[in-house]
């Protein structure tokens, strides 16, 4: 069988079977070495992406004038949490199994979270610890007692420095940018929000994203940068948490920008397929129906079903979460958040229970091009597998000792030589016959595929189509439990 062409795309048809015995499905193969196919993330963006799992923290004079967009005009007075304690925010996030903390360091309102040089709208002029204390300070010292990442959300628009809306604000808001960078480093992801509104003389301000993001790149080249369109992680296209069931990591940004000229809601949540630039994304949601924290909404946080639910349609699809959790007015995680984020944690940690392939002996020597075969079962997502040059089937199936109750499989690309996979289809041998149970498109960083269990000993994957030779680092069969299902009017 020769390879074909479909729409110019060189595409392989490669069935991967996982099991006790061989089972080489061509004659002859000939070896060529692996290459990168379209864009590849940098080293950086790789380790953001292990992250998975990181919270927002919503913070400022909103928690206590119980706004969501602040005005820019509230007193400096109202910012006063009677027992802020940063070091409480990391040890329930090391506890939930996030890996690290972004917080709003400035939002609209313009008021800084820290002493900044650049404002005097800040905490230096609130009566918070007498005007001596410095949020950004306890935790990034936190972030690093409890070895979490630090980041830090920016907001450009602000309503209350008078130099919004001309020109020196430009200086101002990158000046602000180094005070930061030179106050508070490690600094892992900066956010930038794309809102733009009047300031306080009734101007809007011409964004320079282009010196911001030199900026970065020039002061500290390790930060991933998040917007819109990046230039290194994107926005999702909503704030539910949920990315697209087709989510590829690449996108074209010729022709957009951040905000009201960003690219539709639909691109950014599905990516381009052929797209020109790395730029994975991330999932915004919040455990509140607010962004910050409201007495009246202590009754209203998500519980771990419905956080379990918003992973398995972010993390599970290739994409990060980034769950807002709002500290109250004390300074404080509220009760009410920090028990569903520990019964969440609880889930995840159960969810899926042992690799059922994990134990299958995998013969060496096998049609692998760098590694055996059962580098797809050694939990290493740094090693990987892939069939040789041929148009032909290749692999593996999964046999297990007995009939066993599956009901899910992830799937892992190896995403340093990219994102490839552009079709799969799960089958189950049941009755002497091959039966569908599952298909879909994108795999890339983590792909969770569940379907109504199905008892068998026999699953086979097949990679449909493909833009290069598969390239998967990790495959699990798990029986989940407890078998968290995305009821059929939210699988969008």
């Amino acid at each position: 069988m020769t390879p074909y062409l479909i729409s110019g795309m060189r595409r392989y048809l490669a069935g991967i079977l996982i099991g006790f015995q061989l089972v080489l499905l061509t004659a002859s193969a000939q070896t060529i070495p692996l290459h990168p196919v379209g864009p590849i993330p940098t080293p950086q963006q790789l380790a953001w992406q292990n992250l998975e799992f990181c919270l927002f923290v919503h913070f400022g004079p909103n928690t206590f004038t119980d706004l969501e967009w602040g005005k820019g005009t509230e007193s400096d007075s109202v910012f006063n949490p009677t027992g802020l304690d940063c070091r409480q925010w990391c040890r329930i996030a090391q506890a939930a199994g996030a890996r690290g903390i972004i917080i709003t360091a400035k939002h609209h309102d313009g008021f800084c979270l820290w002493p900044s040089e650049f404002s005097t709208h800040t905490v230096r002029e609130s009566p918070w610890v007498n005007g001596k204390g410095d949020v950004l300070r306890e935790l990034s010292d936190a972030c690093h007692e409890y070895g979490l990442k630090f980041g830090v959300y920016i907001s450009p628009w602000d309503r209350n420095h008078p130099a919004y809306g001309t020109p020196e604000y430009n200086d101002v808001f990158v000046g602000m940018m180094k005070e930061i960078f030179s106050r508070y480093a490690p600094i892992t992801e900066l956010w930038w929000d794309g809102a733009n509104g009047e300031g306080p003389n009734g101007k809007k301000q011409v964004y320079d994203f282009r010196r911001y993001e030199n900026t970065i790149r020039e002061i500290s080249p390790q930060t991933v940068i998040f917007s819109d369109i990046g230039p290194d992680i994107r926005w999702v296209g909503n704030e539910d948490g949920i990315a697209g069931e087709t989510n590829w990591n690449l996108l074209d940004t010729a022709g957009f920008g951040r905000g009201a000229t960003a690219p539709p809601t639909d691109t950014l949540n599905r990516g381009n397929e052929n797209g020109k630039y790395w730029i994975p994304a991330e999932c915004d949601v919040s455990i509140r129906p607010g962004w910050f924290y409201h007495p009246r909404e202590d009754s209203a946080v998500k519980s771990a079903g419905e956080l379990m639910s918003i992973w398995v349609r972010s993390v599970g699809r290739g994409a990060s979460l980034l769950l807002n959790v709002p500290p109250n007015r004390q300074g404080l995680i509220s009760p009410q958040d920090s028990a569903s984020l520990m019964q969440f944690k609880h889930l995840r940690d159960h969810f899926l229970g042992a690799n059922l392939a994990r134990g299958v002996p995998v013969p060496s020597g096998s049609e692998a091009r760098t590694l055996s075969s059962s580098s797809l079962l050694n939990g290493n997502a740094n090693t990987y597998w892939a069939p040789q040059d041929s148009a032909g089937l290749y692999g593996f199936q999964i046999n297990l000792d007995s009939l066993t109750s599956l009901n899910t499989i992830v799937l892992k690309e190896y995403l340093p030589l990219g994102q490839r996979i552009q079709s799969f289809s799960l089958e189950f041998l049941q009755d002497g016959k091959w039966t569908p149970v599952a298909s879909g498109t994108t795999v890339g960083h983590e792909r969770i595929i569940q379907f109504n269990a199905v008892v068998s000993n026999k699953l086979q994957l097949t990679i449909s189509e493909s833009k290069s030779i598969p390239i998967l680092s990790e495959i699990g069969v798990y029986n989940s439990y407890p078998e968290i299902r995305i009821p059929s009017n939210q699988q969008k």
